[in-house]
């Protein structure tokens, strides 16, 4: 689903964020990127869904050859992926039923199909009964579900998480964390970068460290410290 093959990101002022990175995610798994701030990843995230591009190396992104896309063919690859922020991102004069079929409408969607998807999205995150409210009138935990919902109305393979818990409490983090494994049962590849040690250890999934721009440990069923 995702190679990095020997991938280099330098930034403008000589900065290295990322220094040789070679990974294979395969489809179906679920892989938590760790590390200290200011260790690349960020950089490693955005690089799959061309947020930033890559100084040297090689990108595919299912079977998209991410650095060889022109302008015009980064939304295709974009259809193909659903991007989860620490912060939300929700369009604050949109109810949550038009912040999901957004995303919908912006790839020129059917209306009739935007009409039965969404529903049936905000029924697995837990929000059917809350489509007329507008973000402003949910908790946290509730607009990251719309933002969940957001990423996954038209069936991406891969979903790409960058913090998803970061601003929510040790209780909405698990509810949150409990709809990622039932998406990721249905099939659905998760990337997902986080500091947060007692998820990452509970739930015993693949674990990709990075510090200082370079892979530093790449365990299956691994634990959060970074340490050396």
């Amino acid at each position: 689903m995702i190679e990095m093959f020997n991938v280099w990101k330098t930034y403008p002022n000589g900065v290295y964020a990322l220094r040789g990175i070679n990974i294979k995610i395969d489809k179906g798994e679920f892989v938590y990127v760790v590390g200290p701030s200011g260790a690349g990843k960020s950089t490693f995230i955005k690089l799959m869904y061309r947020e930033e591009r890559l100084t040297k190396g090689k990108i595919f992104v299912n079977g998209f050859n991410v650095e060889r896309l022109k302008e015009r063919q980064i939304p295709q690859l974009r259809r193909n992926i659903g991007v989860i922020f620490q912060d939300y991102r929700l369009l604050p004069n949109l109810n949550v039923y038009e912040n999901v079929s957004f995303a919908m409408e912006v790839i020129e969607a059917p209306k009739k199909t935007i009409k039965k998807r969404v529903p049936e999205v905000l029924e697995l995150v837990g929000l059917k009964d809350k489509m007329a409210a507008l973000p402003n009138q949910l908790s946290g935990g509730e607009q990251q579900r719309v933002a969940i919902a957001r990423a996954l109305v038209n069936n991406p393979a891969v979903i790409i998480a960058d913090e998803p818990t970061g601003n929510l409490d040790p209780e909405t983090s698990w509810e949150i964390m409990e709809l990622f494994e039932k998406i990721n049962f249905r099939g659905t590849t998760i990337v997902m970068a986080t500091h947060n040690k007692e998820i990452v250890d509970t739930m015993k999934k693949r674990v990709i460290v990075i510090k200082d721009g370079k892979v530093t440990r790449d365990e299956y069923r691994g634990g959060y410290s970074y340490e050396d």
